[in-house]
């Protein structure tokens, strides 16, 4: 085992790390390649010494070809967050070169499920360009396990979404910020605002609805499951809020959404949430980090301001 480590050490180089990592971020070998700057066959050929010198496969080739990434082995997931931690210190070392007068560019990458980021986000993040009007911000959205995928892989700084299934919580922490239930939202004037519907009367008109595979359809699916009714297969699925919110104003349709992604409509009045009962839909927010990753102010900074928001949004939910 000491020679296989020995062998490891001596071989190993920062180019194989950089594959890695790029590998893990486009979880395709040909988009790694262009992001390398390299050919697919030289990114193929240094993973593959990578993994020789590792004495383990680090990750599973797509079953339609070898160039797409199914996924990483413990083995490679393990190595991963060794690459991205070595990458991230090459980084401050260069930073700390830098002459002591030039500006450092401080960047935060947040990643959010796109229900929760409209009321959890813009306000947190006033308040963090007020105390650091220089920060460089990213918002990416996306499905919870793509962005999950994205954190682990250290194109994120941190997530604000969900808990998910113990393989893809691997090297990854969770905080609760808050619950929120699931809640059936039309516009003003529909024709079941004010009434008390059933949820076999809601089918009967146009949904909308999150698509398959996100926590949000699940519970959806659940809470019809648990009343003896079944999804219909024509509702319209988006995870744009955009195009549910001007559907809903155009249209007699009903939106199946947790209550965060609809807070500033209901608000304002221009959305209604219809009187069905949906106890039991409740579904945790949080904070997901790299267990590993280095704390920076920024990102202090920014658990801080979210987690008030997260409180704020607590209180919200409860009414």
């Amino acid at each position: 085992m000491a020679a296989k480590s020995e062998a490891f050490l001596r071989g190993v180089q920062l180019r194989h790390l950089r594959c890695l990592v790029a590998v893990a971020q486009e979880r395709h070998l040909a988009r790694a390649a262009e992001r390398l700057a390299l050919s697919q066959p030289a990114v193929s050929k240094t993973l593959a010494e990578l993994e020789a010198l590792a004495g383990a496969r680090l990750v599973e080739r797509g079953s339609a070809g070898r160039r797409g990434i199914q996924g990483f082995t413990v083995a490679g997931e393990q190595l991963l967050a060794h690459a991205l931690r070595v990458l991230e210190a090459l980084d401050a070392s260069a930073q700390a070169l830098m002459p002591a007068s030039g500006l450092r560019l401080q960047r935060l990458r947040i990643g959010a499920l796109p229900s929760v980021a409209p009321s959890l986000l813009p306000g947190a993040l006033a308040r963090l360009r007020e105390r650091l009007p220089l920060v460089q911000v990213l918002v990416q959205t996306g499905a919870n396990a793509l962005l999950l995928d994205a954190l682990r892989a250290g194109e994120l700084d941190l997530v604000a979404g969900r808990m998910s299934d113990p393989q893809l919580m691997a090297g990854l922490t969770f905080e609760l910020l808050y619950t929120e239930p699931l809640v059936l939202v039309a516009r003003a004037g529909h024709p079941l605002a004010g009434a008390a519907p059933s949820a076999q009367e809601v089918l009967g008109y146009p949904l909308v609805i999150y698509g398959e595979g996100t926590i949000p359809r699940h519970h959806t699916e659940s809470f019809l499951s648990g009343l003896g009714l079944r999804l219909p297969a024509h509702g319209t699925q988006t995870l744009d809020l955009s195009v549910a919110r001007a559907l809903l104003l155009r249209s007699d349709a009903v939106w199946f959404t947790p209550i965060g992604a609809a807070l500033d409509d209901l608000a304002s009045g221009q959305l209604v949430r219809l009187a069905v009962d949906t106890a039991g839909t409740e579904e945790p927010v949080g904070l997901l980090l790299r267990s590993d990753a280095e704390p920076s102010p920024a990102r202090q900074a920014l658990i801080a301001l979210l987690r008030e928001s997260g409180a704020d949004q607590s209180r919200v939910a409860r009414r």
